[in-house]
C-alpha cells in the first residue's frame, strides 16, 4: 500500500528492510553514529586517571580515559603503529600509560606517544603526531559526550537543542542537577531488535495500556495512548492517589531541590537523537544510553540518579528502580516481538502509523535525511 493511497488518520513507516538490512545499517554507522554527538559514558565511571572505558561508537571502537589533569579524554582504540586494539577490556585502569599488547607502543593519558621498542633510535618520530588519534569530548549533565566527526556540530544546537525543543528551553532540565547526581542502580540490557524499533517505541504511549500495566497506574493519562512527548513542555500527571514514582505508587525518595513546583509529581521524557532517553521525574532521573551492535542487536546502559546522600545512606531504591525496570523489559520484549516481522514480505513497503503516533512520522523523515534516501 503506498503512502497515497492510506486514508487520511494513517502515515506510512519505513520499509521492513530499514530494520534489516545489514548495508542500510553500515549506512547508519557512518552518518549517523559517527558523525553526531554519541553519549558514551557517565563522568563518574571514569573516577581517577587512568580510568578508562571501551565503547563502539559506529564501526569504531572508542577508548574513553581520565588524564592526569583532571579532563577526560577520548581516542580511536587502536594503535599508531600497526593498527592492533590498544585495549581489549570494556573498563578498567592503568597507572600511568596505555601499552599495545602488540609491540609496546606506549601512549600516555593524554594520547602522547611516550616510549617504544628503539624509539630512541628513530629521532624523526614525531610523539604527538604518532600518538592516538583524538576524538572530540564534551561533558554535560554529568555524561561523557564524544563526537567522531573531523568537525563536530553544535554540541548546543544539536544536543542542548533536543531539551529545548521537548521542554521548551534548557533550564528546565538544568532545574534537577543531572551532573550532581549519584548512580543508585545501573541496568544493561541486549536486546535482539533494530535501534530504530527502541526510539520509536520510547517516542509514543500508544502501547501503554496493553503492556504497561504498572506505568498506566502511576501515569493515567498515558492509558489514553498520548506519549510525554506529544507536545513541548508537556508532563505526564502522577495519578491521585499516587505518592511517588514507585511500582506501587508508594512514596518516593528525597526530592531533588532545584525541581520548579509546577514540575513536582510529572514525568517528562526527552529523546536526544540517535540514542539518549532521558526521564525526568521529582526524586530521581532515569537516562538511558543506546549502543547500536547490529541491525537486529542493541545494548541499552540504564541509569537511575538520585541525590547523592541518598546513595550514601543506602536507602532503598528498588521500587523506583523496578518500575522503569519493568517498563524497559516489557518494552524490549516487544520489540525483540516486532524485530521478525521487519523481514516479513508483508512488511516490505513497512505499516502504519496512527494519529497518537504521527509524530513518530518526523523521526523517520530525519532518518532518511541523514542518510540521503528519496522521500516520498
Amino acid at each position: 500500500m503506498t503512502s497515497s493511497s492510506l486514508p487520511d488518520s494513517l502515515i506510512a513507516t519505513l520499509p521492513g528492510s530499514s530494520y534489516t538490512d545489514p548495508a542500510v545499517f553500515a549506512q547508519e554507522q557512518e552518518r549517523i553514529f559517527e558523525a553526531m554527538w554519541f553519549c558514551v559514558a557517565r563522568g563518574s565511571d571514569l573516577a581517577k586517571p587512568g580510568a578508562f572505558r571501551t565503547f563502539q561508537v559506529g564501526r569504531e571502537s572508542v577508548l574513553v580515559t581520565r588524564a592526569r589533569d583532571g579532563s577526560v579524554r577520548a581516542f580511536f582504540n587502536v594503535c599508531r603503529h600497526r593498527g592492533a586494539r590498544l585495549c581489549t577490556e570494556e573498563s578498567g585502569e592503568v597507572k600511568r600509560a596505555f601499552q599495545c599488547p602488540y609491540h609496546a607502543w606506549t601512549y600516555g593519558l593524554d594520547g602522547r606517544l611516550v616510549a617504544a621498542p628503539n624509539l630512541t633510535s628513530m629521532p624523526d618520530v614525531d610523539r604527538t603526531a604518532y600518538g592516538l588519534a583524538g576524538v572530540h569530548v564534551r561533558e554535560w549533565l554529568g555524561y561523557v559526550w564524544v563526537c567522531l566527526a573531523d568537525e563536530p556540530p553544535s554540541f548546543e544546537e544539536e544536543v542542548q537543542g533536543a531539551v529545548v525543543e521537548r521542554l521548551g528551553d534548557v533550564e528546565s532540565i538544568e532545574r534537577y542537577g543531572v551532573g550532581g547526581l549519584s548512580v543508585g542502580r545501573r541496568i544493561t540490557y541486549d536486546v535482539r531488535a533494530n535501534w530504530k524499533l527502541i526510539v520509536e517505541n520510547f517516542m509514543e504511549c500508544y502501547h501503554c495500556a496493553t503492556i504497561h500495566p504498572e506505568l498506566t497506574e502511576v501515569l493515567p493519562e498515558f492509558a489514553d495512548g498520548y506519549a510525554a512527548q506529544y507536545y513541548v513542555g508537556h508532563g505526564a500527571e502522577f495519578g491521585e492517589e499516587v505518592r511517588g514514582f514507585t511500582v506501587d505508587g508508594s512514596e518516593g525518595l528525597d526530592r531533588i531541590p532545584g525541581v520548579a513546583e509546577e514540575q513536582d509529581r510529572r514525568y517528562y521524557a526527552i529523546t536526544v537523537k540517535p540514542q539518549v532517553f532521558v526521564n525526568l521525574v521529582p526524586d530521581h532521573v532515569i537516562f538511558h544510553r543506546m549502543y547500536p551492535m547490529a541491525a537486529d542487536r542493541t545494548v541499552v546502559e540504564c541509569d537511575w540518579l538520585y541525590l547523592p546522600h541518598v546513595v550514601e545512606s543506602g536507602k532503598d531504591v528498588s521500587r523506583s528502580v523496578e518500575l522503569f525496570d519493568r517498563v524497559n523489559r516489557q518494552d524490549f520484549e516487544a520489540c525483540e516481538r516486532t524485530q521478525p516481522g521487519m523481514s516479513s514480505r508483508l512488511y516490505t513497503g513497512g505499516g502504519v502509523l496512527v494519529p497518537s503516533e504521527h509524530h513518530i512520522g518526523a523521526f523517520h523523515d530525519w532518518v532518511n535525511e541523514r542518510l540521503g534516501t528519496p522521500q516520498g
